[in-house]
């Protein structure tokens, strides 16, 4: 018998890592920049915020994310959503070469229904990908391995976020 170790799944199936927040959490994040480390921010202005997912598909997933909470794309002001899409070409420049990405998927995630794990506030999806990073448990177990350690990737593209994503 062979065994899977990913303790970093331990605070999602368990529940008993995760800080009880009152409402959105993506407005939580936004309305608390002193918590930005905490939160793993890597980048923030006056329009977005850029955040590693908490349980990514692939080391370094992160997602872009308005201050303006709403759950519907097509009221997006249009100014916040070019934005959105200059942070989105400098986050797959940033993973590409940087960080060594052979590819990166884009995606949103629009209404429960369409997948979302927070519904109520819009957020873009950054995953960079490599030859072969999926396998057999991803579809059979449904369960993803994460192979590094989640701290260490976020020191890693906060470090690169000066000369790939600042304006």
């Amino acid at each position: 018998m062979q065994y899977l170790y990913a303790p970093w799944r331990t605070a999602y199936i368990t529940d008993t890592e995760k800080e009880r927040i009152e409402g959105c959490v993506f407005c939580h994040i936004s309305n608390h920049p002193e918590l930005d480390e905490k939160h793993h921010v890597l980048y923030r202005d006056d329009v977005c915020f850029v955040v590693m997912n908490r349980y990514p598909y692939t080391p370094g997933h992160f997602m872009i994310i308005p201050h303006r909470h709403t759950d519907a794309l097509e009221s997006l002001d249009p100014d916040v959503w070019l934005r959105m899409s200059g942070l989105a070409q400098r986050g797959v420049r940033m993973l590409k070469e940087g960080f060594g990405a052979e590819g990166v998927n884009l995606g949103m995630n629009l209404g429960a229904a369409a997948g979302a794990g927070i519904a109520e506030h819009i957020h873009l999806h950054l995953v960079p990908r490599f030859q072969r990073d999926t396998n057999f448990i991803t579809t059979i177990g449904e369960t993803r391995v994460y192979s590094t350690d989640f701290q260490k990737i976020y020191e890693k593209l906060k470090a690169m976020v000066p000369r790939f994503m600042e304006f």
